[in-house]
């Protein structure tokens, strides 16, 4: 039995489940989550609990079992507190800033880059070089994290870049001089 899979999710006050033709409908305070069940996987729920089973102890199955309950999981947790990830800056120059909705990243291009929030991502920046992204779908807040850092990666020779806040890029050292 899966480790993941097996814990029941446990829905908390003010969250609502509803299980309805294959699609799972997580509705709390700060918004609502749908997501669509696997056909092979049993979803019930209990007793304030969502419980996930499967079938059988095929490859596929056991595998989709502990992904569903995850994602069951990721929206309870999403609908009640959200999801934030937070993208620093660094190199000479780099800056980030908010117009309307629109974000707008200096990054050592010949040109300003702009940035639109899909709906239901918001942006705040916190100084010009830190960004705040966040959002009730966890899978969207850190594709959407991804898709700001894949604009500049943090290079390894300077540091120079989009990083993620805590991430540690691996420095190189650079050419040594003929001696």
């Amino acid at each position: 039995m899966s480790r993941v899979g097996k814990n029941p999710v446990v829905i908390p006050a003010g969250v609502t489940v509803k299980l309805e033709n294959g699609l799972c409908t997580v509705k709390g305070p700060k918004g609502e989550l749908k997501t669509k069940i696997h056909k092979d996987i049993v979803v019930a729920i209990e007793d304030g609990q969502v419980s996930v089973t499967r079938p059988s102890d095929l490859k596929q199955h056991r595998a989709l079992h502990g992904t569903m309950r995850a994602n069951i999981q990721n929206m309870v947790n999403g609908v009640m507190e959200g999801y934030k990830k937070t993208l620093e800056l660094v190199g000479v120059g780099y800056k980030v800033e908010l117009q309307g909705s629109v974000l707008i990243m200096n990054i050592g291009y010949s040109h300003q880059m702009a940035f639109m929030p899909p709906q239901g991502i918001t942006f705040e920046v916190a100084t010009p070089t830190q960004l705040h992204i966040s959002g009730i779908d966890k899978q969207l807040v850190g594709q959407v994290s991804a898709k700001i850092r894949a604009v500049r990666p943090p290079e390894p020779y300077k540091g120079k870049g989009i990083k993620y806040a805590g991430e540690l890029v691996r420095r190189k050292a650079g050419k040594t001089a003929k001696s």
